[in-house]
């Protein structure tokens, strides 16, 4: 038996589970479109079959569990089932799950962004929203015991998923930049031109045009890079990587920006789809050093 979560409409279908899962409490179905969100949460779990992830080893510790339960939850496609009673509703209550302070993974991925990651950062100024998770309550709740959200960052447009609700919800401001504004018409904070925008000492924007026209990236405390569709850690290769077959605008373009923003110093890759990685600021230099060379 599968129990129904509160807040998910969709849940995954045993009879229609894909041919590669091992035996077992866990299982991915057919309705998986491979967005690679299981792999990143619960690597020793979940893997990639041709089109679709699948359980490729049953959990086999109590961290396994909770990371298998994490990308359950955090499945935009509700692919992911657990057989049996599950501790699922507990580990909801995980969420936003710290990345390093005060920085937040929010989880709840949307199929909206084709389950594109989104992350909370708390700041004294006022908390941020980087991209969009679904809109549901667990999450809401727990963000307002963190003080809400002032600012709504949208690297782009495809990833803008539930952002009007929150930015409702919170009475926040959503910054998108001018060539992605049709998929926020109302947005509050519209950005103009390819020179970065600082709000306060802390956030930087980055024009980073080349996925779509508009493209930005957001850089913390020069420390952390929130990357969009930009920039992400190959987790294959081991090395950094962008997705020339996902380049919708430019890739001569996203080059020129990637080049650009080898000039910044940061330590954290956090990326909208794709493997966040932690380097220290001088490899990650020469990473994306040897990245602009490659493409």
């Amino acid at each position: 038996m599968i129990h129904q979560l509160p807040g998910f409409d969709d849940m995954a279908n045993f009879a229609k589970q894909v041919p590669e899962n091992v035996a077992g409490e866990f299982f991915v179905d057919s309705t998986c479109i491979d967005c690679d969100a299981c792999r990143q949460i619960a690597p020793s779990v979940f893997a990639q079959a041709d089109a679709t992830s699948f359980v490729a080893h049953q959990p086999q510790s109590p961290l396994q569990r909770v990371a298998a339960l994490h990308a359950l939850l955090c499945c935009p496609t509700g692919s992911i089932g657990c057989l049996g009673d599950n501790d699922a509703k507990s580990a909801m209550l995980d969420f936003p799950i710290v990345v390093e302070d005060p920085v937040f993974y929010c989880g709840f991925n949307s199929p909206k962004s084709f389950g594109g990651n989104s992350y909370f950062i708390r700041h004294p100024e006022g908390n941020w929203l980087v991209d969009s998770p679904k809109f549901i309550k667990p999450l809401v709740r727990k963000i307002e015991e963190f003080g809400g959200i002032q600012n709504i960052f949208l690297t782009h447009r495809d990833d803008v998923a539930d952002a009007s609700r929150f930015a409702e919800h919170f009475g926040a401001k959503r910054i998108i930049d001018r060539r992605e504004l049709d998929s926020q018409p109302d947005a509050e904070i519209i950005l103009d031109g390819d020179d970065p925008t600082h709000f306060g000492n802390d956030f930087t924007v980055i024009p980073t045009p080349g996925h779509s026209e508009g493209h930005c990236c957001l850089l913390f405390a020069e420390l952390f890079l929130f990357t969009g569709d930009h920039l992400y850690w190959n987790r294959d290769d081991k090395q950094l990587d962008a997705f020339r077959d996902y380049c919708w605008y430019s890739w001569d373009v996203q080059r020129d920006a990637m080049r650009r923003l080898a000039q910044f110093s940061f330590e954290w890759i956090l990326p909208g789809h794709g493997q966040r990685v932690r380097l220290p600021a001088s490899t990650m230099a020469e990473q994306m050093a040897q990245l602009v060379d490659r493409m």
